[in-house]
C-alpha cells in the first residue's frame, strides 16, 4: 500500500540536510551504482567536448547516434575543421540547434589549433574560451576526461538537488556552490553521474519514482510517495 507524505507545501524539501544525511544518501546511491559513468561516448577528450556540445536540450541516444556517423570521419581538430560546417551539418541534423552547434564546434577546433595544439585544455577557464562551451559543459570534460572533482549541473541534477533539500538554489551556479559545500570529499568525483543517472531514471521530472528510490529515506521532498 502506497503512503502519500503530505506537508503545507507538497513540493518544497524539508529544510536543511545534515552531514550523516548526506553521506547515507551518497552510500546509498554508490551502493546503486558502484561505477557511474556517463552515456555519451566517446574515446578522447575532444571527442567528449564534440559530444557534449551536441548534447545541449537532445538526448544522449541522439548525440551517440550523430556521433557514430562522424567519430569515423572526423575525430580530430584537423578532420572536423577540415569538414567545416558545410560538411558537419548533414550529420548531425537530427539534433536540435544544429546550425548553432555546427558553428561552435568547427569554431572552438579552429582555436584548439591556433592556441593550444590541438589539445583540448585542462583548465576550466580555458575551456569556457571555446565556442559552445559554458560552466556546465566545461566541468563535464574535467569530470570525465580526467576524473577532477567537478560537479556538472544539468536539469537532472538541478532538480534533484533541490526537490531533495541536499542543495536548495535558484540557479545552476547556486546549486553547484550548495552541493560542493556538502558533497563529502570521497563522493565528489561520482556526485555528479550519481545525480544525474538518478534524475534521468527515478526522480524525473514529472512523476518521480519514490517507491523504487534508493534514497527515499534520505530524501526531503515533502510530496514523495514512499511504499
Amino acid at each position: 500500500m502506497l503512503r502519500l507524505l503530505w506537508g503545507r507545501d507538497r513540493s518544497a524539501p524539508e529544510a536543511g540536510m545534515n552531514k550523516r544525511t548526506v553521506r547515507n544518501l551518497f552510500e546509498r546511491l554508490r551502493a546503486e551504482r558502484p561505477e557511474p559513468r556517463g552515456e555519451l561516448v566517446w574515446s578522447t577528450p575532444f571527442e567528449l567536448l564534440v559530444a557534449v556540445v551536441l548534447s545541449a536540450q537532445a538526448t544522449d541516444r541522439s548525440v551517440n547516434l550523430a556521433t557514430a556517423d562522424l567519430f569515423p570521419v572526423a575525430s580530430t581538430p584537423e578532420a572536423v575543421v577540415a569538414l567545416g560546417e558545410a560538411g558537419l551539418i548533414p550529420r548531425i541534423r537530427h539534433i536540435g540547434l544544429f546550425n548553432s552547434k555546427a558553428r561552435h564546434i568547427v569554431a572552438a577546433a579552429q582555436m584548439l589549433l591556433d592556441e593550444y595544439g590541438g589539445e583540448v585544455p585542462r583548465d576550466r577557464a580555458a575551456l569556457m574560451r571555446l565556442p559552445g562551451v559554458g560552466r556546465k559543459t566545461a566541468n563535464v570534460i574535467l569530470n570525465n576526461a580526467w576524473g577532477e572533482a567537478t560537479i556538472a549541473v544539468d536539469t537532472h541534477v538541478f532538480r534533484v538537488a533541490n526537490r531533495t533539500g541536499l542543495a536548495v538554489g535558484k540557479t545552476p551556479d547556486a546549486v553547484e556552490r550548495g552541493l560542493m559545500e556538502v558533497v563529502p570529499a570521497e563522493f565528489l568525483r561520482d556526485a555528479h553521474h550519481w545525480l544525474i543517472l538518478h534524475g534521468r531514471y527515478t526522480c524525473t521530472a514529472r512523476k518521480p519514482r519514490c517507491g523504487r528510490c534508493c534514497i527515499v529515506a534520505q530524501c526531503g521532498y515533502r510530496a514523495k510517495v514512499t511504499a
